[in-house]
């Protein structure tokens, strides 16, 4: 396992799509490694672990979490909740282990790495745990992906690095037991794409064939346009706010459809998913969205301000105080709020919504990503961890009995 210096480092992106953000964190750092160091210096490889190397009822999370968040929410938070605790936190992640055992020892022989990068909070700790099995291991970095209300799960003290996105996520790392030394400040991995897609109002409003006059009001509900985006725009509509209303239903076609029905009165664009949202955002004055940790970072580095209309409970809770405690945004769950509090910004005139969008911009960090690759890129000069854990082949050939005779028993 000893590293050669005129080889690739291998860099291992453990994910799963339960949620986009953790799939789009992954590939943000991939990215960032290929433009430096460069794709001649470093091989990276995602996996989505629960669907690739668990089984059921893990392998079905990426199907199961949505649907869950989307129809049963206050379920979810109970259970977030409950299981917050330091020792709930450390049981969880043990059972979690000793169901994932044999996968997770199988992906570590699969994809031999120097560097192996956590982008989950479930599978920092059994990583780790199945890590300590190899007579040297590589050097371990979790990447924290949720903004302020993170989980204990997320903090694993024997990680060489854990990189958070805010002072409140490096204060509960503290509570967990973990050194400073190991946690650094770094914001959340934005893809180098935005950073580079962003242009000024004037050209993106040109690209968008926009008014370059009247304020752009835009309405998002994620990637499945999940959420009350459609009595969200009623109500704006009632208002008859003087604005441009741009609404993004993205793959959700028959939320799209009934908006087109619908007589609007003020100038108003509906689009599906888009590809461009670095341009959408820049021609943006304020945006109407559920706090989610992506959405958030990335109109803070596009300087527009927040209207939040909705959060999961439990790990985007967090992310309506930050926002609000930094003069961000807002959070109005109700419609016809949402409806006054534009009208409200809009009154304020051209001079209002630039303080709101200076404010969102002070908060931006636009190089996280690029932090990020450097920590990982240096971790993968150092060598091999070391551990008391077997040799490979012998651990290999232990876990395969070890799968018989559970079959065996099973059956």
């Amino acid at each position: 396992m000893l590293l050669q210096t005129d080889k690739k480092r291998r860099i291992l992106i453990l994910m799963s799509d339960t949620g986009g953000g953790h799939r789009a964190a992954a590939e943000a750092i991939r990215d960032a490694l290929f433009r430096r160091p460069g794709p001649e210096a470093v091989a990276v490889e995602l996996v989505d672990v629960f669907r690739d190397y668990s089984p059921a009822p893990f392998k079905y999370l990426p199907e199961i979490y949505p649907w869950w968040v989307n129809n049963s929410k206050q379920s979810w938070g109970a259970g977030y909740k409950l299981s917050n605790t330091r020792r709930r936190a450390r049981i969880l992640s043990t059972t979690i282990f000793h169901t994932l055992e044999l996968g997770l020892k199988r992906l570590l022989r699969e994809h031999p790495a120097d560097v192996i990068v956590c982008v989950h909070s479930a599978l920092a700790r059994p990583t780790m745990k199945a890590m300590q099995s190899l007579p040297g291991r590589a050097s371990f970095v979790v990447v924290v992906t949720d903004l302020v209300s993170t989980h204990h799960m997320w903090y694993e003290r024997r990680a060489e690095r854990t990189l958070v996105p805010t002072a409140a996520a490096f204060a509960r790392g503290l509570e967990n037991g973990m050194m400073q030394e190991q946690l650094r400040l770094t914001g959340l991995p934005v893809h180098p794409n935005f950073i580079d897609g962003l242009t000024d109002r004037a050209s993106a409003r040109e690209r968008l064939e926009l008014d370059p006059h009247q304020p752009v009001v835009l309405l998002v509900g994620g990637v499945d346009g999940m959420g009350p985006v459609y009595r969200t725009a009623l109500a704006i509509n009632d208002r008859r706010p003087q604005c441009q209303l741009l609404i993004i239903t993205g793959r959700n076609a028959t939320l799209r459809q009934r908006l087109q029905s619908v007589v609007w009165n003020q100038p108003t664009r509906i689009y599906g998913f888009r590809r461009d949202m670095p341009v959408v955002l820049a021609a943006t004055d304020i945006i109407v969205t559920k706090a989610g940790p992506a959405t958030i970072s990335e109109a803070c580095i596009a300087g527009v301000p927040l209207i939040l209309y909705d959060a999961i409970p439990g790990q985007e809770s967090g992310n309506v105080d930050w926002v609000i405690e930094h003069g961000v945004g807002v959070f109005t769950p109700d419609p016809r709020e949402i409806g006054d509090t534009l009208l409200a910004w809009l009154a304020e005139g051209p001079e209002g919504l630039q303080r709101r969008s200076q404010r969102a911009r002070a908060q931006a960090r636009p190089d996280a990503v690029f932090e990020i690759a450097a920590d990982i890129w240096h971790l993968a000069q150092q060598g091999p961890q070391a551990t008391r854990g077997k040799p490979l082949l012998r651990q290999g050939i232990e876990d395969l009995a070890a799968a018989t005779l559970r079959r065996a028993r099973d059956h």
